[in-house]
Order: C-alpha cells, then sequence, then structure tokens
C-alpha cells in the first residue's frame, strides 16, 4: 500500500480501478486541518489527465506494470507495430495511446512498453535520440534576429527549433522528453 508520501513524479498508483501515472504533485498544510496531496493523474489506459487531491490518510496500491524492451517496426495509419525483443511477439499501439512520443519513433528504435493485464499501455523513448534533419531553410551569415535559430522538420515529422548553422540531411541529437535540439551529431 502507498500513502501520499509515496507520491513522486513518474509513480503508478491504481485509481478507480485503473492504472494512473503521477504526472506532478504539491503537499499543502493549511492550518488545523490535515496536510493533503494535490496531483496531477494521467490514466495510463486513455491518457486523460485531471488533478486530484488526496487527504493524509489515503492509501492506494502501486500499479502493477510489466515492462518489457521491444523494438518499434512500422507504422501503419494510427496504428504502430512493435515486437517484443525477448520472444519476437508483434503487438500493436493505438496513435492516442502514444500522445506526441509517436513523433519520435524510428525503425528499429528500441523503446521500453508498459503492460497492463497483458495490454500495452505505455512507451517509454530513450531520453535522446538521433534523427536526420529532412526539411529545414538554409541559414543566412549575420540573420541572428530570429536568436540564431530556425524551424527543422526530422524525419518521423517531428518539428524542432535548431541553430542556423544545421542543414538538411544534419543528423541531430533531440531531447524526447522535452521535445527540443540537443546538438548536431558528427
Amino acid at each position: 500500500m502507498l500513502g501520499i508520501t509515496d507520491l513522486k513524479n513518474g509513480t503508478t498508483l491504481l485509481y478507480e480501478g485503473d492504472p494512473h501515472m503521477v504526472m506532478s504533485y504539491e503537499h499543502s498544510k493549511q492550518g488545523r486541518s490535515g496536510a493533503v496531496l494535490r496531483t496531477k493523474l494521467r490514466n495510463i489506459r486513455t491518457g486523460a489527465m485531471f488533478d486530484i487531491t488526496f487527504k493524509g490518510s489515503d492509501k492506494f496500491d502501486e500499479a502493477a506494470l510489466d515492462k518489457r524492451t521491444s523494438s518499434f517496426l512500422y507504422a501503419d495509419g494510427d496504428l504502430f507495430s512493435f515486437m517484443d525483443s525477448t520472444n519476437f511477439e508483434q503487438f500493436e499501439i493505438k496513435r492516442e495511446t502514444l500522445g506526441n512520443k509517436a513523433l519520435y519513433l524510428k525503425e528499429g528504435l528500441e523503446v521500453q512498453v508498459q503492460f497492463f493485464d497483458d495490454q500495452p499501455v505505455n512507451v517509454e523513448l530513450p531520453i535522446k535520440i538521433e534523427l536526420t534533419v529532412t526539411d529545414t531553410q538554409p541559414g543566412v551569415r549575420g540573420d541572428t534576429a530570429t536568436g540564431g535559430s530556425k524551424p527543422a522538420i526530422l524525419e518521423t515529422g517531428a518539428s524542432v527549433t535548431v541553430p542556423i548553422f544545421v542543414k538538411n540531411g544534419d543528423i541531430v541529437r533531440i531531447n524526447t522528453v522535452e521535445g527540443t535540439y540537443v546538438e548536431r551529431v558528427r
């Protein structure tokens, strides 16, 4: 059983029968009333986000999520196909389950897939991945009106802001958590 002091960012718990992940939390104590914990929870099955306030005496069961290393194979419309790296079984995950993570999936990428009741419910991407720039405007020397940056489209369709020296065909390292440019790969 988990208490409110056990809830941190990334903690998974069962709430109203569904697995939820704590996205943010804030402890609060007001006068004579007991401590409360304000949280932002994401339903792992549906992706819905909502705010819940827990009392100090509330207890929860931890959601038992099974993690499996898998490879991304391909996307077919709104379905993304993966293969379990240990038993080579293939399974699909809907785009709505992946959310923005779908923008960083490229063929052969190894990810951690979380399962709840043998259903894939979440994908953990590597923190940094390398992608090829497919479309960006040429940088103009001395053009610093935009802070020395410009938009670029990556091979997966993701759009990021890159420095002006990055050109089409360059491979760049991207932070998948923040969706930002990290560096150009030589």
